[in-house]
């Protein structure tokens, strides 16, 4: 499994919130298997997202969808976009 990593500040946890419920890119149809949506308890204008998917290019094409969007959208609903994909390796629950 790949988890693509996202991360980035808003001006607005609502505004944002309102946009990524929306799914501009299709996050199911895109092979997205669970997503994770995380905020610091110490920033609420700052977001954490992690998207699981079966493959790497399901993965990687989500992210060149996403590099789309961010292109419309970059300084009214996000900015400065900073992404990672990584292998989940083990996971474990307590």
């Amino acid at each position: 499994m790949v988890t693509l990593q996202i991360e980035h500040p808003v001006p607005s946890y609502a505004g944002w919130k309102q946009a990524f419920d929306s799914d501009p890119v299709g996050r199911q149809q895109s092979g997205v298997r669970r997503y994770r949506v995380l905020r610091p308890v110490d920033n609420p204008n700052f977001v954490m997202i992690e998207l699981d998917f079966d493959s790497l290019g399901e993965a990687e094409a989500m992210l060149a969808a996403l590099r789309a969007l961010w292109g419309r959208v970059e300084g009214t609903v996000m900015s400065n976009p900073q992404v990672r994909l990584a292998e989940i390796m083990e996971a474990g629950e307590y």
